[in-house]
């Protein structure tokens, strides 16, 4: 039986996990077993710059603070090495950057376990089709793009139909004083 001190150091930890797992937008857990140093490096960095937190965590203090968070279903996952990939405000984040990792460095033998996605619990199939998505900044782009073709398409109609008309052109019209 561990001494009171570490008991309380170790519910810290769980705790402190516990609220990260539960703020979090989404986050993934890996087997991270065969990794090099090197490419460890490479991942963590490319983590960081997308605004991912990402750590080697103690399966019994996850499975711990997955049971608080009611994630309960991580249990049978949580074996082996495992790390965690956490990203408080990019739901695609964690799952983009290490799918892609994965795909540049298919002889490196490191695996996606499980995750969640917004409180929710998604498998590995899940992950990888998170992973082929654009990134936040690129889907919100895309969407603005999606909502702009109308507005675009009807300045360019009434243009020509003012142009046929003889009137000058919106761009060619003299500013109102």
């Amino acid at each position: 039986m561990p001494n009171a001190k570490v008991l309380e150091e170790k519910k810290a930890i769980v705790a402190s996990l516990a609220e990260k797992m539960k703020n979090a937008s989404a986050g993934v857990l890996v087997d991270y077993k065969g990794i090099t140093v090197e490419n460890d490096t490479k991942l963590r960095a490319e983590l960081r710059k997308n605004g991912v937190e990402y750590s080697v965590v103690k399966n019994t203090l996850t499975r711990f603070a997955a049971k608080e968070v009611g994630f309960d279903e991580l249990d049978g996952v949580l074996n082996g090495t495992t790390a965690l990939a956490l990203s408080m405000d990019d739901a695609i984040a964690p799952a983009r950057v290490i799918v892609d990792f994965m795909k540049k460095n298919p002889k490196v033998p490191f695996q996606v376990k499980a995750g969640f996605v917004e409180g929710k619990i998604v498998d590995v199939d899940t992950i990888k089709q998170l992973g082929e998505l654009p990134g936040k900044d690129m889907l919100v782009a895309m969407v603005l793009g999606t909502l702009n073709a109308p507005i675009a398409a009807l300045a360019r109609a009434i243009n020509a139909i003012a142009e046929q008309k003889g009137a000058p052109a919106a761009a060619e019209a003299p500013a109102a004083e």
